[in-house]
């Protein structure tokens, strides 16, 4: 199987939470958590942080770190990982045609094997962009619009992805518990990079800007998702408020 590597966008400024990167847990940076949980990930082949900040460059490099300085216009993580990428290349580190993964920074218990699952979908060359969804056993997180939820086909290609309730339950009062095609999309991506440079030339469409979610663009331009399931929660630290809820796990 070909090794890659995997990029994690970091930026200091968040509405929600700035400085989240740097914000420590238990004695650790949550950007280092991600960092050293990614190199855990067997296939592998490196790992960088992304960011547009010196001060999360500097404290990367000072922890032992690979960082890379992008620009501050980037308007997603998945453009921010396509300047890396092209970084990279200038210095002779990657080739034309390499697998990226792309790791969100604020997921400090991301699991290696998820990592490792995502790239061995590309021992199959029809996919090109791949991603993670988890069965949802907790029926609060259905109705939660901060949980995007994912329909996928027989063959685990991306249907669609959404903040609302999906499928619809039609027969809903007949079915007190959570039904078991209800799937939780976490959040990581890996793409062939040419496929990565295609997507970032992507105008948003339509259901990306009613969704406010990214992914829906490559969908609504005919490119194709392959899903891998996942047993590992996934736990992102939006606001000041969720790291409280997770100091007890580190």
């Amino acid at each position: 199987m070909q090794k890659t590597i995997a990029i994690i966008p970091a930026r200091y400024a968040s509405t929600r939470f700035p400085g989240k990167p740097l914000v420590e847990i238990k004695g650790k940076s949550m950007i280092m958590r991600v960092y050293e949980q990614a190199l855990k990930a067997s296939m592998l082949k490196d790992v960088y942080v992304a960011t547009d900040d010196h001060r999360i460059y500097e404290h990367v490099a000072r922890q032992g770190g690979k960082a890379i300085m992008t620009a501050v216009y980037h308007t997603s993580g998945t453009e921010r990982c396509l300047e890396a990428f092209y970084l990279l290349q200038k210095e002779k580190i990657l080739s034309d045609d390499e697998i990226i993964i792309n790791i969100q920074g604020d997921e400090p218990f991301i699991h290696p094997d998820q990592i490792d699952s995502l790239i061995q979908l590309f021992a199959r060359p029809e996919v090109n962009i791949a991603s993670l969804m988890k069965s949802i056993t907790d029926e609060a997180e259905i109705n939660n619009p901060g949980c995007v939820k994912v329909v996928a086909g027989v063959h685990k290609q991306a249907l669609y992805f959404s903040r609302s309730p999906v499928p619809f339950i039609r027969n809903a009062e007949e079915n007190q518990n959570p039904p078991e095609n209800y799937f939780k999309h976490i959040g990581m991506y890996a793409y062939r990079s040419k496929v990565l440079e295609e997507i970032c030339k992507l105008k948003p469409a339509p259901l990306e800007i009613t969704e406010k979610l990214e992914q829906l663009r490559w969908l609504e331009n005919g490119y194709t998702i392959h899903m891998e399931t996942t047993e590992h929660e996934s736990i992102a630290i939006d606001s000041p408020a969720d790291l409280l809820k997770v100091t007890n796990i580190a």
